[in-house]
């Protein structure tokens, strides 16, 4: 399978109580909402296979949402998201990690819940625990791991399911240089692939050496949509 992210109209409606946190709109019916805004809306956009596209834009402007939304964890209120292919995201350094858990015991958890069976989570440990480097570590609680031990368990968690779609949401500018290398040349052998990886962060020189193609976000709406250097170009000025 070709791997695809196609958006058309695209939106995500957040309702907030009046203590500024976000809630359902029920509860926001009940708690007599105090505002609400639309955090991306009316994006249309298509990626292709082989394709690296970054998302630009200063805070708050919808970039995070986007990825979320792509990733499945928000679901969109308004256009339509049509993704192919296995979808693996990395939007903290956390990566839905259970702090309490080993390394190992936490790439047999996360392998079943991406819908690997145990036995296959358990014949890929062995690989795992070499790509990350952890060494001994593998077998400590997590919540002993630095930012950059967690990222590379977290990368190597998200790549057991063989993703065709990586997104990354400026965790490699929480990380150390090695652990920022290793997330690299993966994101490049996924693209080498055919697959797409989608990007968004301030370390520029990054996001261009893995992207071709930028989106550039004003207020939740995508006002440019060309190559990286250009895009960024206007973004700056």
């Amino acid at each position: 399978m070709s791997a695809s992210i196609a958006a058309d109209g695209l939106g995500v409606h957040f309702f907030f109580d009046r203590q500024h946190r976000v809630v359902t709109p029920a509860l926001a019916r009940v708690r007599r909402r105090g505002s609400d805004l639309w955090g991306i809306r009316g994006i249309t956009f298509s990626i292709g296979p082989g394709e690296g596209v970054a998302l630009l834009g200063s805070n708050g402007t919808g970039k995070s949402t986007l990825l979320r939304t792509v990733a499945g964890v928000l679901p969109a209120d308004a256009g339509r998201l049509e993704t192919r292919g296995r979808i693996a995201a990395l939007l903290s350094v956390d990566a839905g990690l259970m702090p309490t858990l080993t390394g190992r015991e936490n790439c047999v958890l996360l392998g079943v819940l991406s819908g690997l069976s145990r036995r296959a989570a358990r014949r890929s440990l062995a690989a795992l625990q070499e790509r990350t480097a952890l060494g001994d570590e593998f077998d400590h609680p997590v919540s002993s791991y630095s930012q950059g031990m967690r990222a590379r368990l977290g990368f190597a968690v998200a790549e057991q399911v063989s993703p065709d779609i990586l997104l990354l949401d400026e965790v490699h500018e929480a990380i150390d240089h090695d652990s920022r290398t290793f997330v690299e040349e993966r994101a490049h052998a996924i693209l080498r692939d055919g697959g797409i990886v989608v990007a968004t962060g301030h370390d520029h020189a990054l996001l261009e050496r893995l992207c071709g193609r930028a989106l550039l976000l004003r207020a939740g709406h995508v006002v440019e949509d060309g190559e990286f250097a250009q895009v960024r170009r206007d973004y700056l000025a």
